[in-house]
């Protein structure tokens, strides 16, 4: 959570319900059940951590005032390093969906890119799973594992392909639309 904050400040700073709304906006329906208190706990984190900093904005009569929140050249650092991260399997596949949208509205990395270097690490895994399961001398038990991580990183595989397209085809959209 902390690095997709992170890298939604990339953009530019934010206070923390906006913060929250681009995330929800983001992950659609998945994003209905996120703990508005995690955005803030989360922000506070990183704060501590020197990540980012934070500045008193003053609200409109009818709302209240507000911390806006910037990252650090330690929080840029630490975007930079997540978006290279080829680290698999997550426990769900939001926060690598969280990394392709902050990378392209902050324009921090092209999400084909990151879908293809990604690709890589899992075909990676892939290949040495699929060398494990192949060996002779495995447990049937550890094989059935074996067995289970190739058809997951197989599914991952197929999304990951669905990823490149969606990303592929909006990046066409928008350069028909900028011409």
């Amino acid at each position: 959570m902390q690095d997709v904050v992170l890298a939604m400040l990339a953009k530019e700073p934010a206070y923390g319900y906006e913060l929250r709304s681009r995330m929800r906006g983001a992950l659609g329906p998945l994003g209905e059940a996120m703990n508005a208190g995690q955005i803030y706990v989360t922000l506070a984190r990183l704060a501590k951590a020197g990540l980012v900093t934070s500045q008193h904005a003053e609200g409109l009569p009818d709302r209240p005032d507000r911390r806006v929140y910037a990252l650090t050249p330690a929080g840029q650092q630490r975007v930079a390093t997540w978006l290279a991260e080829v680290s698999w399997p997550k426990p769900d596949l939001s926060e690598f969906h969280l990394k392709l949208v902050a990378a392209s509205a902050a324009r921090l990395a092209d999400p084909v890119d990151l879908v293809d270097a990604q690709r890589r690490e899992l075909l990676r895994r892939l290949r040495d799973a699929q060398r494990a399961a192949l060996e002779r001398s495995v447990d049937p038990v550890v094989g059935l594992l074996l067995e289970g991580v190739v058809l997951r990183l197989r599914a991952d595989l197929e999304w990951l392909e669905a990823c490149e397209r969606m990303w592929t085809e909006r990046d066409r959209t928008e350069r028909k639309a900028g011409a």
